[in-house]
């Protein structure tokens, strides 16, 4: 027997446009106003801005100023690329390059309600009749657990940050949504037209980042398929058959056109395929320990309430509305706990199937549980978003002493000024933060939406405030654009040539902003950017491949909200001897010890 008994009422759809509201102040916060921060953020702008302002080649395989990224696809990047071709004369190209995040994260928000509400209308799904009628309509019980899922996506944590990053992560956690959607579509109307969607969809995932998540995705859709939806066998396997065809074709043909523009990169192609065998290996502690010790909290509010959902319909475990997210949630967890070295990049992937099997937990969730929620939500968020006002105004105001010292040591020789636009939008989200906790607590509606719109919100208040009151501060201490300034004056007008071993996120964002120009690993320069750490030993800072050159140190310094890391400039010395050139090295070594970095100062 079904779980859920519910009357009409309770499936009241929230109105469009709250929720088109919700979603505007999670996604925007945080795109504007800022430069490309470390990590993965500043890693991928590189490689479409490298895109938008090279050659064809350029295009083929993906790279950052001359260093290959192979550990990725390219249509995330060829996306932002257009975006900045497009747009970035006139929003600049940090922000040209977001819009690709904001149509990804606008499908992939899509593509969850539109997933779950294909799902919820199945007969399978609806509530029970009630002995004298007044049960919801299909559509209507569609509408609101539509709702729900992409209120529970939203409020995921772990989604928060990447969905704001100009990354392949961003896009592919997407199409993992839309592959559910298109999967539901397929079931709903099992044609050539959807199969080919399908097709096109596990092409597009394996030109975002590789072909292990599309494999272990189209293994558990073949099973799924075959042994619980009832579909046809023979014409199931046919049109998942011309699916793979349709993927394999796509990836052939960027492999195809790559190699003929660009015929001197065909190692990128080893390494690609090197890289995806590498994300799979035997079963690890560590692996299951990450699961256990990220997982919670990344997944969190959505995983609870799947864990809930498959409880409650344990007895229907084989309807479509269960078994596609559990299948897909499945199998991607099996293969986080194969991956050798875990990252949030393998937990983005779960979002999707768990927000719209949780949303199917919620009619079946007693009244007590579903107050319990709301009231942790509203004092856990309300909390978080009190503390990040006081730490603005002791940042400002230097009351309480111990927060304001406390805010302005992770921000070494920053300067905190009074934004007037600031301060308007986060009292702006604040207020509206209220009336909403009002709204829910003094009326108490009888919706199912109504146990995570709170939870939503109070993550969208917190992004809020951070991305509005600190957004000074944390771009002072996540980006390169003074360091890369400083650099770029310290070089001689007319050098052509650069070598270095920054990081890929380091090397974009100086390319970027101090424009300079590096070359390939393995070309040689007379000028020599290190980076390494302030803990390595003075007699080891320089790789053996550099020793012995005669290098003479022109500058050092580093962003001062990093205590780790060291960057310094160096310039051959062409008539110095090796020997000399190490005793020189050794000798700047010490110097350096009791240097302090070199001063930033805010523009």
């Amino acid at each position: 027997m079904k779980p859920v008994r519910l009357p009409a009422a309770a499936t009241r759809a929230l109105p469009r446009w709250g929720l088109f509201a919700l979603s505007l102040l999670y996604i925007l916060p945080g795109l504007f106003g800022r430069d490309p921060w470390k990590n993965d953020d500043a890693a991928g702008f590189g490689v479409m801005w490298t895109m938008a302002h090279g050659y064809l080649g350029d295009w083929a395989w993906p790279h950052i100023a001359g260093l290959p990224v192979n550990d990725e696809g390219p249509l995330a990047f060829w996306i932002g690329g257009l975006c900045i071709k497009v747009f970035g004369f006139l929003l600049g190209d940090p922000l040209a390059a977001r819009i690709s995040t904001l149509l990804a994260f606008l499908l992939g928000a899509l593509s969850v309600w539109f997933g779950a509400f294909i799902l919820a209308c199945r007969s399978e799904a609806q509530p029970l009749k009630l002995a004298f009628g007044g049960q919801p309509e299909p559509k209507d019980f569609g509408r609101t657990l539509a709702d729900a899922a992409l209120l529970i996506y939203l409020a995921c944590f772990g989604l928060l940050l990447h969905s704001h990053e100009a990354s392949a992560e961003a896009l592919q956690v997407s199409l993992v949504a839309f592959l559910i959607y298109r999967l539901a579509a397929y079931v709903e109307l099992p044609n050539k037209t959807n199969a080919a969607i399908i097709g096109l969809t596990l092409g597009a995932l394996t030109l975002t980042r590789g072909w292990v998540v599309p494999l272990a995705l189209w293994l558990s859709l073949f099973g799924s398929f075959l042994h619980c939806f009832g579909l046809p066998r023979a014409r199931t396997v046919i049109h998942l058959c011309a699916a793979s065809l349709i993927a394999l074709l796509m990836v052939l043909l960027w492999l195809g056109a790559a190699g003929m523009i660009a015929p001197d990169n065909t190692h990128a192609l080893a390494d690609w395929l090197s890289w995806n065998r590498n994300q799979i290996s035997l079963p690890q502690w560590s692996s299951v320990k990450y699961c256990l010790r990220t997982g919670i909290w990344f997944c969190w509010p959505a995983l609870p309430f799947a864990a809930w959902s498959v409880y409650a319909w344990r007895r229907q475990w084989r309807a479509l509305h269960i078994a596609l997210p559990v299948s897909f949630a499945l199998w991607l967890t099996a293969l986080m706990l194969l991956s050798p070295q875990p990252d949030p990049s393998n937990l983005l992937p779960l979002l999707p199937p768990l927000a719209i099997l949780a949303a199917f937990g919620l009619p079946t969730m007693k009244r007590g549980a579903i107050n319990a929620i709301d009231w942790f939500a509203v004092m856990a968020l309300t909390t978080c978003a009190a503390f990040l006002w006081l730490a603005w105004y002791a940042m400002l105001n230097g009351r309480p002493a111990q927060l304001h010292r406390n805010v302005l040591k992770l921000v070494p020789g920053f300067k905190p000024e009074f934004n007037l636009v600031a301060f308007l939008l986060a009292a702006g989200v604040t207020v509206a933060w209220f009336f909403l906790v009002h709204w829910r607590l003094a009326r108490r509606p009888a919706v199912l939406w109504r146990a995570v719109v709170l939870s939503s919100g109070g993550v969208i208040l917190c992004w809020g405030l951070a991305m509005t009151l600190f957004l000074a501060p944390i771009n002072y201490g996540k980006s390169y654009a003074l360091v890369a300034s400083e650099i770029a004056s310290k070089l001689p007008p007319g050098v052509d040539c650069v070598e270095t071993n920054a990081t890929p996120a380091q090397r974009a964002s100086l390319a970027y902003f101090g424009h300079l120009p590096f070359v390939p690993p393995e070309r040689s320069c007379n000028y020599l950017l290190l980076q390494d750490s302030v803990k390595a030993k003075d007699s080891t800072e320089l790789a053996k491949k550099y020793r012995g050159n005669g290098w003479q140190l022109m500058w050092t310094g580093r962003r001062p909200s990093d205590r780790d890391e060291r960057l310094r400039l160096y310039q051959r010395n062409t008539t110095t001897s090796a020997a000399e050139g190490n005793a020189e090295g050794r000798a700047e070594g010490k110097a350096e010890r009791g240097a302090k970095p070199a001063a930033v100062t805010k523009p």
